[in-house]
């Protein structure tokens, strides 16, 4: 394997020279440029954690993490050569992991974030540029570092006051401090020579996009595994969700399995957390679903949103441990493989007084359709959001029903949603966005107490707290994938969350789905 190769002057350890890496100009750090990005030797000064390097022979089927010894980074930064003005870096691939305090962690690195010029920015300076639409720093930092050439255009120091053209290319090298996500390993649960079934954990998001690069399940595979290894995935699963997911080996297994799912040859099962005693039966929820800002990924039932269906049937229920009789009196009045009319309870069940002291269910969840958040929504709707849900089950942004029965927006409207949810802050419901990956970089940028009061002694960035437990699982879990012919099944363990609380039994695995298929009819809508 190839190693990039620079010559700089002596340092006497890793940190002075990340020290004296950081005040180069970007086009002398062009050392390893394949994948836009130099990999750093050091965990951030902040922390005195143990480094856990990726090893091809770790076994995630059934290895646990564990806090490493220390090792000898400076040595580990130490070349071949018995010069000490080279320096051999590993390839861009390698990412350092560490763990501590029950958290998967990166080791900062240095990354340059290419981007070209967007008709908007035509004509104007590159500093207000900068200042308008990349606010997670200070004005200051963005000046000094086109200044100094940590920003770059065209590959060239240009200054702050640069006017932007139609084809200009912005370089931004910056030191990367990825969020950590959970220390519980990607487990095996079957694995041939053209797929892998992973057991996702939540929290921890598929593909490298926004904040996570390495703590992804992509990159951390690649990592787990020997060189050449790239796993495709075949499924979509957020990143709060935890569950089966189909990495597969080649293309041809992606594309066959990708097929299956297009033609709905392929059932999904889901298990849910909701808040209350959901009704016996099978209850299928034909509510249509409309996305109501593409920004925020939100979504809501709407007469004029796209067919959606879901079957839901309780597979446990867990009364309050101080309190249990009301929630034992408060059984809906469906019977047992009723199908609610469009969707809607009638009126006078107990979904419309839903209280979170009311207990919880262990709820059994077969989307027919494959609409956006649709197992969450119908769940709302229903008067039994998932119950850890930090938006669909927010009283502060839907008020004292949860949305429940809403579908005219009579209770809350678009607009009155999405402004209490831009209003929300760390006090109130953990990370207002973690349910939309896009919007979290946003909300680190307005959350400024989310900062731990720390900064790194590398680049000066400050440092954000770690995240809480809503930002890293949501009560929803992807439990099986079977082929409709019986071809191929795949099930995997229930979450902890779903089995049955200390002292209380309940069922510890769910059966088939042969009652909840046939409550979904054969008319599936388009």
């Amino acid at each position: 394997m190839r190693h990039a190769t620079c010559v700089l002057p002596p340092v006497k350890s890793t940190l002075a020279f990340l020290k004296y890496l950081s005040a180069l100009p970007i086009r002398r750090l062009r050392m390893a440029e394949s994948l836009g990005h130099l990999v750093a030797q050091a965990p951030c000064p902040s922390s005195s954690s143990s480094l856990a390097p990726s090893s091809s022979s770790q076994n995630s089927q059934d290895s646990s993490p564990k806090n490493d010894s220390p090792k000898n980074i400076e040595n580990d930064a130490a070349t071949s050569s018995s010069s000490s003005d080279i320096l051999i870096l590993p390839p861009p691939r390698v990412a350092q992991y560490y763990f501590k305090d029950g958290l998967r962690r990166v080791v900062p690195y240095f990354y340059t974030y290419n981007t070209w010029c967007k008709e908007r920015w035509r004509g104007r300076k590159l500093i207000d540029i900068f200042e308008a639409e990349f606010r997670d720093r200070p004005l200051e930092y963005y000046r000094t570092a086109m200044e100094t050439g940590h920003v770059l255009v065209n590959g060239k120091v240009v200054g702050p006051d640069y006017i932007m053209k139609n084809g200009d290319l912005v370089s931004h090298t910056t030191h990367r401090h990825e969020p950590p996500v959970t220390a519980e390993p990607i487990r095996i649960i079957h694995e041939d020579d053209d797929m892998v079934v992973i057991n996702k954990p939540a929290g921890v998001p598929v593909h490298p996009a926004g904040r996570y690069h390495y703590n992804s399940v992509v990159e951390i595979m690649k990592a787990e595994r020997p060189p050449g290894f790239s796993p495709k995935p075949c499924n979509r699963l957020d990143r709060l969700t935890s569950g089966i997911m189909f990495l597969a080996k080649t293309a041809k297994a992606a594309d066959r399995l990708g097929t299956q799912i297009l033609r709905r040859t392929v059932r999904k099962e889901y298990i849910a957390r909701v808040i209350g005693k959901f009704p016996d039966g099978e209850i299928v929820c034909d509510q249509p679903i409309l996305q109501i800002s593409p920004k925020l990924g939100l979504n809501r039932v709407r007469a004029n949103g796209k067919p959606a269906r879901t079957v839901f049937k309780r597979l446990a229920y867990y009364p309050p441990a101080t309190n249990s009789s009301p929630a034992q009196g408060s059984d809906s009045s469906l019977n047992s493989g009723a199908r609610l009319e469009s969707g809607v309870m009638e009126q006078g069940s107990n979904s419309d007084k839903r209280r979170i002291d009311e207990g919880y269910s262990i709820v059994r969840c077969l989307p027919v359709t494959g609409r956006t958040h649709q197992i969450r929504v119908h769940l709302q709707f229903l008067g039994h959001p998932i119950q850890n849900d930090p938006i669909y089950a927010n009283q502060k942004v839907w008020g004292f029903d949860l949305g429940f029965n809403d579908a005219d927006a009579t209770q809350n409207s678009d607009e009155d949603v999405i402004t209490r949810l831009s209003r929300m802050g760390k006090d109130q419901v953990a990370d207002a966005v973690a349910y939309h990956d896009e919007m979290v970089d946003e909300y680190y940028k307005k959350r400024a107490e989310k900062m731990s009061g720390e900064v790194c002694e590398i680049c000066k960035t400050p440092l954000y707290t770690d995240p809480g437990e809503q930002e890293l699982s949501l009560w929803l879990h992807s439990l099986r994938y079977e082929d409709i012919e019986g071809k191929w099944s795949y099930v995997s363990p229930l979450p902890s969350w779903a089995l049955p609380p200390e002292g209380k039994s309940g069922p510890t695995e769910v059966g088939g789905l042969e009652d909840l298929v046939v409550a979904a009819g054969n008319d599936i809508p388009d």
